[in-house]
């Protein structure tokens, strides 16, 4: 549990340091770009001061000179002069269409005189101009850079993190088939063996009740190797009673387990309704669920599994009243390694949720729990 409580754990400290990372580039950029702001107010100050001079008699012709490169310098920054009546006197780098420019020099005056106080251009002898002006072309990109910045780099981790989940994904996968066809190598070889001696056993007639017992335990470890033969690759699926699999892991269960567990079927479809499994497989998740819910009742207590069905889909829940699970748990379960409990690997869940969702094409969740009361896992899978 520790492992997962970590790894969390070095999420959250990522998350928090994007954030931060996130939070001083919006704050650097918008210094910055108040910067440029102010360097750019100062820059219109002295184009209207190179206006002013330009309309005095006065000026010779070097200051003249000098006064129309001054003007002639601006090229980024949108400016609409008008008079005292508010007709337009010139305008300077707004882009304007082919047809309707009056119209669209009046709109775009309209939205400098909503976002900005005038500049008051005063020509002497009671005349009066006002200077409207926008931010530059460069602020308002440098105004977007930090989010756009930031929107790359989100995508960037996003396609990463599916990189990197995809190739953890591919090599979990592989140590799982590989586990698996070894473990069943190893069971196949002592297993024909103890068939063997089974056969034996049976021709001596007061050996018969010994070697009829044996032989359940054989076909036991048969199961299981013919489980393990079947991970890893494309299990063959059939129509199959529900109820009647369910019933047989059932019977298995209550012949090794405490006379304290009482574990009951309750269904609300036909006793022949179909779905299309593979029978070994799908058991062995029934079998995994209620072992864990065994473990969770810790010897003592009642499952309950509880078979429905919806226009689409056959509906099963095991219900436990265990010590169950708060819900921030409720997808943990389900990781490999995951257990509460001293031995064991956490893998009996994983595995199970592995060949409903993997080779079914179903689901298997955790649909409800509450501390001290239980926990239900619910499993649907697709109508035959």
């Amino acid at each position: 549990m520790s492992f997962y409580t970590h790894r969390r754990a070095w999420k959250l400290f990522l998350l928090l340091s994007a954030i931060a990372i996130g939070i001083f580039t919006l704050v650097y950029t918008d210094k910055l770009t108040n910067q440029l702001k102010e360097e750019e107010r100062k820059s219109v100050e002295i184009w209207i001061q190179a206006i002013k001079q330009i309309t005095q008699s006065e000026t010779g012709e070097d200051e003249l000179a000098l006064t129309l490169e001054v003007i002639s310098q601006n090229t980024t920054i949108p400016i609409i002069i008008i008079e005292a009546d508010s007709t337009i006197n010139s305008y300077r780098n707004i882009d304007l269409p082919d047809e309707n420019q009056e119209q669209a020099l009046q709109k775009e005056l309209h939205h400098l005189m909503s976002h900005g106080t005038p500049l008051v251009i005063d020509l002497g002898d009671n005349e009066l101009q006002y200077l409207y002006y926008d931010d530059s072309v460069l602020i308002k990109k440098l105004e977007w850079f930090p989010i756009i910045q930031l929107s790359i780099v989100t995508l960037f981790i996003f396609i990463a993190y599916l990189a990197f989940n995809g190739a953890r994904k591919a090599e979990q996968d592989q140590v799982w088939v590989g586990m698996s066809k070894e473990t069943a190598h190893q069971l196949g070889t002592p297993t024909s063996s103890l068939l063997g001696w089974v056969d034996l056993l049976k021709l001596k007639e007061e050996n018969s009740a010994i070697a009829c017992e044996l032989e359940k335990d054989v076909e036991r470890l048969q199961v299981i190797t013919d489980r393990f033969s079947k991970i890893g690759s494309k299990p063959e699926l059939t129509e199959q009673p529900i109820l009647l699999a369910i019933e047989e892991v059932v019977g298995y269960l209550k012949r090794r387990t405490s006379s304290n567990i009482n574990i009951d079927i309750a269904t609300d479809v036909p006793p022949y309704s179909m779905a299309r499994i593979n029978k070994v497989l799908f058991q062995w998740v029934i079998e995994n669920l209620c072992k864990n819910a065994i473990d969770a009742m810790s010897g003592s207590g009642h499952i309950k599994i509880h078979i429905q069905q919806n226009n689409e889909r056959l509906l099963m829940d095991v219900t436990d009243n265990g010590k169950g699970l708060s819900r921030k748990y409720f997808k943990t379960v389900f990781k490999p390694g995951y257990t509460t409990k001293l031995r064991g690997w956490g893998l009996g869940l994983s595995l199970a949720k592995r060949i409903v969702q993997g080779y079914h094409g179903g689901k298997l969740f955790v649909k409800d729990s509450e501390l001290g009361k239980g926990t239900t896992f619910r499993i649907e899978l697709p109508k035959a």
